[in-house]
């Protein structure tokens, strides 16, 4: 591990300082078996809000497991001890809820999900062609 010089500590402390004071941190956290919801109390005043099942580490757990959401790392953390989970608040509160490739599956899933007129079109035009080929039998 390199030795960082007096210089390189001053501007690291500098950055943390720079964190606490600009970046979204959360000094509460709780969830809702009502609603399925966390809810997160930031430093600055706000409260973000969001459905536990958007976020990849949580979308499959219990509601014993959500419930035991704490607050660590000064805020820049959510910890779900019963799950091993960490989310950081940051991200979380711009909208990251897992990884890239987690994110555009999920965006797939509710974009498969959707109805519109034009759906519906191409869904009666497909079924009057006499719809999806049938899989022929392997022999």
């Amino acid at each position: 591990m390199e030795h960082l010089t007096d210089a390189q500590a001053e501007a690291a402390e500098a950055r943390g300082r720079a964190a606490l004071e600009t970046e979204p941190r959360a000094v509460a956290a709780r969830y809702s078996r009502k609603t399925g919801r966390v809810t997160v109390d930031l430093a600055n005043g706000c409260a973000y809000v969001f459905p536990a099942d958007l976020v990849q580490d949580l979308s499959e757990a219990s509601p014993d497991e959500l419930a035991s959401v704490e607050v660590d790392g000064v805020g820049f953390n959510l910890h779900w001890p019963k799950l091993g989970a960490d989310i950081y608040v940051p991200a979380l509160v711009a909208g990251v809820f897992g990884t890239k490739d987690w994110m555009s599956k999920a965006m797939a899933r509710q974009a498969g999900r959707k109805t519109s007129p034009a759906k519906a079109a191409a869904a009666r035009a497909n079924g009057a062609k006499g719809g999806r080929p049938r899989k022929q039998a392997s022999q």
